[in-house]
């Protein structure tokens, strides 16, 4: 189960086991909070997590604004969860590079969750042309294998919109899509979310509404 009231519903039942998820949306559409929510309500100390940082605002930021959640637990900081940044390793866009890095710390580890935030900024940092696309389409299938192997959980949080999904090699990969949607009518904020695809689950089609407030995501 997520610990997210409501999306166990929408995904058919909760997440599958060690299956390979997207978390997509535009900037503020609540990605970050939605990963932390479930990575909170998931992670024991038989079932670590481990969050990667990427390019984006870093993880001490990140947790003073997450603090402000009912879900978030200090404790389970640095005993059940643990954040990683990537920053220095993505500076030369060598994706071989930054699969080695989060090898070797999920073999460290050993995490039942695993969480990459922000994934396109791994694919903006890759090589422009059709060596840098064969290269991320590389890594993809390669780090979608690679925790696959090691029996973890995964998700990918980027900022997408969805025309890109076409053009991606991360979406054919991936074995669930969940895809958070805002926008303001009059004075008020919007919220969707949709479960595009969830393989193995019969999951609800369609845009769902949420909202975001001191519990987290509901």
């Amino acid at each position: 189960t997520t610990g997210v009231p409501g999306l166990d519903n929408l995904l058919g039942g909760g997440l599958p086991e060690f299956s390979f998820n997207l978390i997509a949306g535009t900037p503020g559409s609540g990605k970050t909070t939605l990963a932390h929510q479930m990575m909170f309500s998931l992670a024991a100390p038989d079932a670590k997590a481990l969050y990667f940082t990427v390019l984006g605002e870093p993880a001490l930021k990140m947790l003073r604004y997450q603090q402000q959640f009912a879900f978030f637990d200090n404790t389970k900081i640095n005993e059940s969860i643990r954040f990683v940044n990537l920053s220095a390793d993505l500076l030369d866009g060598d994706l071989e590079r930054v699969l080695l890095r989060i090898t070797e710390e999920v073999k460290s580890y050993a995490p039942k969750f695993v969480f990459v935030d922000s994934f396109r900024s791994v694919a903006r940092s890759a090589k422009t042309g059709t060596q840098g696309e064969s290269e991320l389409q590389r890594f993809v299938q390669q780090l979608g294998m690679q925790l696959t192997t090691w029996q973890a959980t995964s998700f990918l949080i980027g900022e997408y919109v969805l025309p890109e999904s076409e053009a991606s090699p991360l979406f054919t990969v991936a074995d669930g899509i969940v895809w958070l949607f805002q926008s303001l009518h009059r004075n008020s904020m919007l919220r969707k979310i949709q479960v595009v695809k969830m393989r193995g689950q019969a999951h609800a089609p369609g845009l769902h509404s949420f909202r975001i407030g001191e519990e987290g995501i509901r």
